[in-house]
């Protein structure tokens, strides 16, 4: 299947290209997420006639994360969590709760979505660098500090 990307994709292409993809991944993923369109005469048409505008809200887009990235630049979030006398939580810090510990203390608005946790969900206390992936383009590491509250 064919698609023109109306904003740029990780490891897919950039704004304006006109890439094959799965049809199961552009119609359920790229196309209703506004991703992209399929890449039909009309589309192509229409398209190079809202270019300027597209990139503008990219350009827009970009900014903003921009701006989110210097807020979260070097900043340390702190979270309690129970855990045994050895550290080793009882339970664990998922995305979620890094996103809305965030969101409380540093003023920023952090999706779920947007925090990466490489090897899972943390499982210690102690200090971890954890990845924001804000745009595209933009990622920011953030510092989380667990800190055990035994029970």
């Amino acid at each position: 299947m064919q698609v023109i990307l109306l904003q740029n994709v990780q490891n897919l292409g950039k704004l304006g290209d006109k890439v094959n993809v799965k049809p199961g991944y552009g119609r359920n993923y790229l196309v209703p997420y506004g991703k992209a369109v399929p890449a039909t005469e009309a589309n192509l048409a229409e398209f190079e006639a809202r270019r300027a505008e597209y990139e503008a809200k990219a350009k827009a887009a970009l900014d903003a994360a921009e701006a989110r990235k210097a807020a979260l630049d070097g900043f340390t979030v702190t979270i309690g969590a129970n855990a045994s006398t050895e550290g080793k939580l009882y339970g664990s810090i998922t995305p979620r709760d890094i996103a809305e510990a965030l969101t409380q203390q540093s003023g920023q608005k952090v999706e779920k979505s947007e925090v990466v946790l490489g090897e899972g969900p943390l499982r210690r206390a102690g200090e971890h660098d954890v990845t924001l992936h804000l745009h595209a383009d933009v990622e920011v590491t953030v510092k989380v500090v667990v800190v055990a509250e035994t029970v």
